[in-house]
């Protein structure tokens, strides 16, 4: 009684999300061929792993061992990848940066150009996303992060110390040396995380513009002219249509870092990356503070 590695994983991603929809999404692969693996499990093991209800795949008592096992299975196959990952001395391959997108686009840019021409046989893959991915399955080998709290399983690394202010278009600046703070509008994160609210300002409902849940869409806003936001210093010093304003003193900032598992940190490829990136953000030391 045997069956194939890809179908327990399949079996343990349906466990995990219930519906042939979401173990796909999770596997990368249609859910045609979710059912097809987990049919194939059963027959191969001899058991009832699911039951197919209306509403969704309900596992079996069978089911479930099956999907405890594969976790197992699946920490193994990580631990396993990890460490040969940062064995791994030779300089080409793959290598998988991942930092929000606001960062790769300003600050980070310089360094992969950098890293591309100087390692012209490593396949550098950038996924641009504030998404916090999990490194210890291999879903990037560094991150860059914004945070004062990194990760305690990552070796990390401080790039920078960083502040916030307050930026706009120039026009508001003359309304403010007018004397017409009343005047100015104000462009608003929708969703405030708990460490971020003592960097919004308490205004008169008549003063908030609006509310956006995007921060690009909001730069984008405040370019136009529609308003002034709050914003980390290194990005509002990198738009050119935005000026500082003297609304607020700068604010401390959470810090930026490069991260890793403590397993990989050590390979040629990330270490590569560090020596062009360390160097790149003394470099810009500058840019992030007041």
């Amino acid at each position: 009684m045997s069956a194939h590695w890809d179908d327990l994983k399949t079996v343990m991603h349906l466990v995990r999300g219930g519906s042939l929809a979401t173990a796909a999404d999770a596997l990368g692969v249609s859910y045609t061929t979710v059912a097809r693996r987990v049919k194939r499990a059963e027959d191969d093991l001899g058991l009832k792993l699911f039951d197919r209800l209306a509403d969704g795949y309900q596992a079996t008592e069978a089911g479930a061992e099956v999907a405890r096992k594969a976790a197992a299975m699946e920490t193994e196959e990580f631990n396993l990848m990890r460490s040969l990952a940062g064995a791994d001395q030779e300089l080409r391959g793959q290598l998988t940066i991942t930092a929000p997108q606001l960062v790769c686009a300003t600050s980070l840019l310089p360094v992969f150009e950098e890293f591309t021409q100087r390692y012209p046989d490593v396949e550098l893959h950038v996924r641009s996303s504030s998404e916090l991915l999990d490194l210890g399955r291999r879903e990037a080998d560094l991150a860059i992060r914004i945070s004062d709290d990194p990760g305690d399983s990552l070796t990390g690394r401080r790039l920078a110390s960083q502040q916030c202010a307050v930026f706009g278009a120039a026009h508001w600046l003359d309304k403010i040396k007018a004397g017409r703070d009343d005047d100015i509008k104000w462009l608003l994160p929708e969703n405030v995380p708990a460490r971020f609210r003592a960097l919004v300002p308490q205004l008169n409902p008549q003063n908030i513009l609006m509310r956006l849940d995007d921060m690009a869409a909001t730069i984008e806003a405040a370019k136009a002219g529609m308003g002034v936001m709050v914003m980390p210093m290194f990005l509002g010093r990198s738009c050119p249509d935005l000026v500082e304003l003297p609304l607020m003193d700068p604010q401390p900032f959470p810090e930026i870092w490069a991260v890793a598992h403590r397993d990989v940190w050590r390979s040629a490829r990330v270490a590569a990356f560090r020596e062009i990136l360390i160097p790149h953000f003394k470099k810009t030391a500058h840019l992030y503070m007041a």
